[in-house]
């Protein structure tokens, strides 16, 4: 029987994908995996087995609606490994918090406002 596997989206990054990709590694530990040029419109980054390309797109709109849920192991780490580095990554409304629904959630605003949930059950 067919199974899915895994996802990897492509998240707007604004108009200078360069410092995209400098964001998530110095802010949340992913690493370049391939980019398609010196000054590029497009890359692949990394951090375990996450997999996000990051495309150039000017439109800011785009990534205001753009949102992720990560599930993770370990939340608690990994949230005060970003609180350590930028604590100011940490949506106002996103502090690590057990929901309601049973995850344990905390969410963070990239470099150019897309959202991402880290939660863990």
């Amino acid at each position: 029987m067919a199974r899915l596997r895994r996802i990897c989206p492509f998240i707007p990054a604004g108009d200078d994908v360069a410092k995209t990709i400098a964001f998530y590694e110095q802010k949340l530990g992913f690493k370049r995996q391939w980019q398609d040029s010196e000054t590029p419109e497009l890359a692949l980054i990394a951090r375990d087995d996450i997999e996000l390309f990051l495309q150039k797109n000017p439109d800011p709109e785009c990534a205001e609606w753009t949102t992720l849920r990560v599930e993770v192991q370990d939340i608690a780490d990994l949230y005060r490994e970003i609180v350590e580095c930028d604590r100011t990554l940490i949506h106002p409304n996103g502090r690590l918090e057990k929901k309601s629904w049973g995850s344990t959630d905390f969410t963070i605003l990239d470099c150019n406002d897309v959202c991402i949930t880290f939660y863990e059950f």
